[in-house]
């Protein structure tokens, strides 16, 4: 394709009002990008040919649209970056003026699509004492792009722009988790959350807000509400899309190892999670010594995510489950404290671990509510309730 014919394109596309058809012809995902005919086009013929053949500010964008291409061309991430800027602040302009129509939404979503993508290039390319400032940038633009869509509320269901608002809070997400900056995601989520469209809004889209929302919720230390959204996101996430599964289960796993589920061994395999599978053989059996050492033997794994702090709270669940199995074990509501300090030296082996240190546990399982019960120093023995003595643990995480 010639960059005539391209032009020639867009300007019928603009005539229909295609905006389909727009979004493929200034995405980097279409083959023009690629194109060696675009790369030899000058500035100034670039910028006057697209002045004459299409109507602002569809001009700007097609013009700074090949100076990205170009750029891109001539390994110039932060140039493309900087032209992709230019080009989204041009459409906004125009699009923001438009009532009552929302045929621009598809090119607004494939310019935001690659402004992250050139945002994340650029980061790769630049200096280190940089690093973040292009996604920030970008974030800035994104947040426009939000506004512009949100406050579109007189428009009628079918023309609002408001349809576009899901697919920028979701790139909005995907910055926000790279440059560490999870405290601006809480308006995004109570915006999209109180909207009458929250129903209505693509299956695709709900699947990855559920999967921010619930990684926010579990760094939050709300892990029912994480498990919840998580569920949302993997039960409703294609079926062929074996990698997005693999990447929401990253986050469910542990998360529903906290409340108490542990994962099948047949799950792990399916999704190539084994690193999870002496962790949770360790949970069920209460064995303090392999939960560490399977913790830390997928160490950079684990922490590459930011989850190995949360894999460190399973340890609590470890004691609980030993416990328990001390207390089957013994038939009593009234057991020693000695019972509990030979099952960790059993189960351990490592170095003793005295009546006094039993006691610190025990009384951080009660008042975590993992345990009822009381400690009677005097017997030096665990009183337990006759009724329900070791709670469920999705009951104890309220």
């Amino acid at each position: 394709m010639t960059f005539p014919q391209y032009v020639s394109h867009i300007a019928e596309a603009l005539e229909n009002r295609d905006g389909f058809t727009v979004a493929e012809l200034t995405s980097f995902k279409h083959p023009h990008s690629k194109s060696h005919n675009f790369m030899r086009v000058p500035l100034r013929e670039l910028e006057g040919y697209c002045s004459e053949e299409l109507e602002s500010p569809f001009d700007e964008v097609v013009a700074a649209h090949v100076r990205a291409i170009q750029a891109v061309g001539d390994n110039n991430y932060n140039e493309a970056f900087v032209c992709q800027c230019a080009l989204v602040q041009s459409f906004l302009k125009g699009f923001q003026t438009q009532k009552d129509e929302n045929w621009g939404l598809p090119i607004l979503m494939s310019l935001s699509l690659d402004l992250r993508w050139l945002a994340t290039q650029a980061e790769k390319h630049c200096d280190r004492s940089k690093e973040g400032e292009m996604l920030e940038k970008a974030a800035d633009l994104l947040m426009s792009c939000f506004r512009v869509c949100v406050t579109d509320t007189r428009a009628s269901i079918n023309n609002t722009k408001r349809w576009g608002t899901m697919h920028i809070v979701n790139q909005l997400f995907k910055i926000y988790f790279r440059i560490k900056a999870l405290h601006l995601c809480k308006p995004l989520i109570r915006a999209i959350e109180s909207s009458s469209m929250l129903d209505q809004f693509k299956v695709s889209e709900m699947v990855t807000f559920r999967y921010f929302t619930g990684r926010k919720a579990m760094f939050d230390g709300d892990f029912k509400q994480a498990a919840a959204h998580l569920t949302f996101a993997f039960d409703k996430c294609h079926r062929h899309s074996r990698r997005n599964k693999h990447l929401i289960l990253i986050f469910l796993i542990p998360v529903k190892m906290l409340l108490g589920i542990v994962p099948s061994p047949i799950l792990l395999r399916k999704y190539h999670l084994e690193c999870y599978a002496s962790i949770a053989g360790a949970l069920c059996s209460g064995n303090l010594r392999e939960l560490d050492m399977g913790i830390k033997q997928h160490e950079r794994f684990f922490a590459k995510y930011g989850i190995y702090l949360i894999l460190e709270k399973l340890k609590v669940i470890a004691y609980r489950n030993l416990f328990k199995k001390v207390f089957l074990l013994l038939g009593t509501h009234q057991l020693p404290l000695q019972a509990f300090s030979d099952s960790l030296n059993y189960v351990d082996g490592s170095e003793e671990i005295s009546v006094e240190e039993v006691q610190c546990i025990i009384a951080n399982l009660i008042d975590k509510g993992y345990v009822k019960g009381y400690i009677s120093h005097s017997h030096q023995k665990l009183v337990v309730s006759k009724k329900d003595p070791f709670p469920l643990c999705n009951t104890v995480l309220q």
